[in-house]
């Protein structure tokens, strides 16, 4: 028999409490009869009480929720059924599946709940953006779908896609031809595809045009269908770099543009082709934006401290 618990949860004001609860309370409506708990809200303070996996699963959706709520500023019913249904699949925290077999009993999967969103809004939309800090595995993942849909054959082709601006350099000043010369640019996302194919096989691959890696300039006057096309890094792209990237999606294809706000690497009085899209798109149906967080950091526990130490010299809102 499951031992009954019970935990209180206090918010920072009324006006979170009004926006994280719905209208009439239909967010805390929905998340009592998903879980089967007692939910019980007073002013900025939640009551929970109900099994331990229960209220562990209840503060997992509430600080998701409040996740969301601190990025978009709002959220919708459709963002707490997305929420609820990533916490309730399973208690490993590990999504509904895997995404990619990388060798016998080693797979790509999502390891936290933000992951689970996303890999959740990777399967349900055309066009995704996600936005977080280093080490959250936005292109690993990212990856990990478009390797699952080629070996599906939901899709023929990969494309990876990556601005080559981020050391502040122009290509014409580097050495080496154009291969050479972007390279270095492309070498992260050959590292994501060469852990989870044999080298072989991405050799074969890029050899008959199925997996192309790309620099975005290459982009331009393409049409593609039936893929899937993976922009890297795309906070560093302009605002009509973004809009012709975006543009090139056909029939069949599915975009996922990952980035982190805080890098930036464009020339300071250039807004970042990502930030002017999520504003620009955010409302449009089969479009997912999706925020991972420090908490979503999988690398090396150190870089989740590294990344707060960072964010605390940003000026805080003060409090009324």
């Amino acid at each position: 028999m499951s031992t009954q618990t019970s935990m209180t949860l206090t918010l920072d004001d009324r006006d979170e409490a009004l926006l994280l609860f719905g209208s009439r309370d239909q967010h805390l409506r929905m998340i009592r009869e998903a879980l089967g708990i007692r939910l019980v809200a007073r002013g900025d303070i939640v009551h929970i009480d109900g099994t331990e996996e229960q209220v562990d699963q209840a503060e997992r959706v509430f600080q998701q929720l409040r996740q969301m709520l601190a990025k978009q500023g709002t959220l919708s019913l459709e963002d707490v059924r997305t929420v609820l249904a990533v916490v309730k699949t399973g208690g490993d925290r590990q999504g509904e599946e895997n995404l990619a077999v990388i060798q016998p009993g080693r797979h790509v999967r999502p390891r936290t709940d933000g992951q689970a969103r996303y890999v959740h809004a990777m399967r349900d939309n055309d066009l995704i953006m996600c936005i977080g800090p280093a080490g959250t595995g936005k292109t690993y993942l990212a990856v990990g779908m478009a390797v699952n849909m080629l070996r599906q054959s939901a899709v023929k082709r990969i494309l990876l896609v990556r601005p080559a601006v981020e050391a502040g350099e122009r290509l014409g000043f580097l050495p080496g031809d154009i291969a050479a010369k972007v390279n270095p640019y492309l070498r992260p996302l050959f590292d994501s595809l060469n852990d989870m194919l044999e080298p072989d096989q991405v050799k074969r691959y890029m050899e008959n045009d199925i997996i192309e890696i790309v620099p975005l300039a290459y982009m331009r006057g393409r049409t593609l269908n039936h893929a899937v096309i993976i922009l890297d890094e795309g906070q560093n792209t302009t605002i009509p770099q973004m809009k012709m990237f975006l543009t090139r999606m056909g029939n069949g294809s599915k975009i996922i543009v990952t980035g982190d706000v805080t890098q930036v690497d464009l020339p300071r009085q250039m807004r970042s082709g990502l930030l002017d899209a999520v504003n620009r798109l955010k409302d449009i149906e089969r479009i997912a934006i999706v925020y991972l967080t420090e908490q979503d950091i999988v690398r090396h526990p150190l870089v989740q401290e590294i990344v707060r130490a960072y964010e605390d010299e940003k000026p805080r809102k003060k409090k009324e």
